[in-house]
């Protein structure tokens, strides 16, 4: 979240982040084998970033972009649009959802040694306020609780611009050699 608590100068920084990291990145796609092999989960997302590597095409069907990343850390920004409504005329759940997935997944995929891959095991999720089109952008932001040999934690929270908490998660992931 922005260091400031001004909900409009918030948002205007971060529209202007999803922006940037739109141009930065390259087209939508999945990484073949042999430009990931050798690379640790940092290193992959530095790629994403200076756009070497494609980023995951679930992000330009359901419109969020990964902003963020650092060791144990993941930030995802999503525009909630009429197309991610339900029947009952709010943000479908399962958006929400994906958005959380991504950002503690991909904590957790930060921490991720070259030669190893990570699935998630679990996804628990907390809806603690609707999210609908009022609400210009959301970040979901990840954090890594616990990374071990096989198995690895961590939270997410779903923010608007304005610090209000829509949503949180916690995951657990497996981790697992890659064949």
């Amino acid at each position: 979240m922005s260091d400031t608590t001004d909900p409009a100068q918030t948002l205007a920084e971060w529209e202007a982040l999803g922006a940037e990291r739109q141009r930065t990145m390259k087209t939508t796609g999945v990484a073949k084998p042999e430009q990931v092999a050798g690379l640790t989960g940092l290193q992959v997302f530095e790629k994403m970033f200076s756009g070497e590597l494609p980023a995951a095409p679930i992000a330009e069907t359901l419109d969020f972009t990964l902003v963020e990343f650092g060791p144990g850390r993941a930030v995802f920004q999503g525009r909630p649009l009429l197309r991610h409504y339900n029947p009952l005329g709010t943000v479908h759940g399962g958006w929400i959802a994906t958005l959380l997935d991504s950002c503690v997944g991909c904590a957790v995929h930060t921490t991720v040694a070259a030669g190893r891959a990570y699935t998630t095991a679990e996804l628990k999720v907390n809806y603690v306020r609707p999210v609908s089109t009022r609400v210009p952008l959301v970040r979901a932001i990840g954090q890594v609780i616990h990374v071990g040999n096989r198995m690895a934690t961590a939270e997410g929270r779903l923010v608007g611009h304005d610090g209000k908490l829509y949503a949180h998660a916690s995951t657990t992931c497996f981790i697992f050699d890659v064949a």
